[in-house]
């Protein structure tokens, strides 16, 4: 059965790449056979990809290969070490010095709390905190997650009155329980939570997770190494989008796929740059798996008053109070639930965005290279939507005489706009021109993930990306007049597989 399933996926593969490969050399030879097409090729690919992408897609690799350096330094100091160890072992007697047993041997006082250095990742001690708001159907699943990586006491769940059996299935299982019988919203159950049980006395980090969370096995492992640097004063977990196709509808299967697609740009190609050791610019510590360290989460803001979501302040405040440097590793990964529903999709996306702009007007600008960065991105993202909105609305121009068999056209007014419009950018270049670059995204995700039914909902991509840019312009007015009460709704949410 493994077998068969192997060869499945490679043969998935070999067909994306075959349709990758196809599309790449015709979309090329497409635009350069239109007056030289250089330009427009530039364009298009600015659509897609854009400068930002490029540009810290490049530091991205001169990080991996920074990376890579030192983490060959580090083997070869290791065996050094090692080696003299060894040596000087062998000339000396087998007396060996006794380790004190006990709390402290854990990295911890007989009073239960946690030093305040730690240079050991392994004697880095961390809470976890869940909060949930009527997560019935996921919150076993994401406490028996949790439970695989972290012992029980150190596990935290923060009903925020919910009205069905979130807290019951929480205490259930033996963990920490706080149930809130007033709504205070996500930010607000973090609040309580941390000054409830102390969180930020009595350990060295705190781990944030969202109710539909899964962690990867090496996830642990990742935050402790990464908090073990001075330097670090959040981790930001690596998303994964569950796959899940069985469990979906056709809809609930085209989100996950875009979402997949994004998290992979956003992620290998942004934020794999932007949380170099010498950047540390990233706008963004998601709230579904995220660690801080517990002297920064004393520092925090962490509730202020009519934001929709705290995982944006909370970035912005650690940088706006240099409180240190925002680290991200592939390998600390978390598996998340993206909605099932069209209109779960855009009540997320309009909550994400809202915060955002909402976010950036509470804090403002100030001087540094994460604002220079920040200033770069937010121009980037309100052009491109503004031209994929512009550039739909005259493919919807020109297309209306082919619908309506020529009718528009007696429209004076029409005949002659239409005539300008297709004359300047006819409507195969923008169909081609547009479309097929996003589609090859596409076919190097289906290829690098081994998914070939990416090919098929990956034609239904751009208009998503329709919806976000909408979304995005739409959002600005309102984060001047939309204020957030705390109370939270959570969208619709499936068992998952364990």
């Amino acid at each position: 059965m493994r077998t068969a399933h192997f060869l499945g996926n490679c043969l998935g593969a070999a067909l994306a790449l075959a349709v990758l490969v196809v599309f790449v050399t015709q979309w090329l030879r497409f635009v350069l056979s239109v007056d030289g097409g250089t330009g427009l090729a530039a364009l298009f690919l600015w659509l897609v990809l854009g400068v930002n992408i490029t540009v810290w897609a490049t530091v991205g690799m001169v990080r991996l290969g920074d990376d890579s350096v030192r983490a060959l330094a580090d083997r070869t100091r290791h065996r050094r070490q090692t080696w003299r160890f060894g040596k000087r072992g062998r000339h000396h007697s087998g007396r060996a010095r006794r380790t004190p047993a006990g709390p402290e041997a854990e990295g911890r006082t007989d009073s239960g709390s946690a030093p305040a250095t730690t240079s050991a990742p392994q004697d880095l001690t961390l809470a976890v905190i869940i909060p949930a708001h009527n997560e019935e159907p996921v919150i076993a699943d994401a406490i028996s997650s949790a439970l695989r990586l972290f012992h029980r006491r150190d596990v935290y769940v923060v009903s925020d009155s919910s009205q069905d059996r979130t807290a019951d299935i929480a205490a259930e299982t033996g963990v920490n329980v706080l149930e809130l019988l007033t709504n205070y919203g996500k930010a607000g159950a973090l609040d309580a939570a941390i000054e409830t049980f102390e969180l930020t006395e009595r350990y060295d980090g705190v781990v944030l997770l969202d109710a539909d969370t899964e962690l990867d096995s090496a996830y642990v492992r990742g935050v402790r190494e990464q908090l073990s640097d001075p330097k670090v004063a959040a981790v930001a977990g690596f998303v994964v989008a569950d796959w899940d196709p069985a469990g979906r509808t056709v809809v609930g299967r085209l989100i996950s796929a875009y979402r997949d697609r994004l998290y992979w740009m956003l992620q290998y190609l942004l934020r794999f740059g932007q949380t170099w050791r010498h950047t540390s610019v990233t706008s963004i510590v998601p709230g579904f798996a995220s660690a801080y360290r517990s002297s920064v989460l004393r520092q925090l803001n962490i509730n202020p008053k009519g934001l929709v979501i705290e995982d944006f302040n909370m970035t912005f405040e650690v940088h706006h109070k240099r409180l240190g440097r925002i680290s991200m590793r592939p390998g600390t990964k978390a598996y998340c639930q993206d909605p099932f529903t069209f209109g779960d999709y855009v009540k997320q996306v309009r909550r994400w965005t809202l915060g955002f702009w909402q976010t950036v007007r509470l804090h403002g600008p100030w001087l540094s290279l994460f604002w220079v960065a920040l200033a770069c991105y937010i121009l980037e993202i309100l052009f491109v939507a503004l031209l994929l909105l512009a550039t739909a609305c005259l493919a919807v121009f020109t297309l209306l005489p082919v619908l309506t068999d020529g009718a528009v056209l007696s429209l004076g007014w029409y005949a002659a706009g239409y005539e300008a419009v297709t004359a300047a950018l006819p409507l195969t270049v923008v169909a081609v021109g547009l479309l097929v670059p996003d589609y090859i995204l596409t076919c190097v995700l289906a290829t690098l993930r081994r998914r070939p039914s990416y090919l098929v909902y990956g034609l239904f991509f751009l208009p998503m990306r329709l919806v976000d840019a909408y979304l995005i312009l739409r959002t600005i007015p309102q984060s001047w007049t939309t204020a957030s009460d705390g109370r939270w709704s959570s969208p619709d949410r499936a068992a998952t597989r364990l």
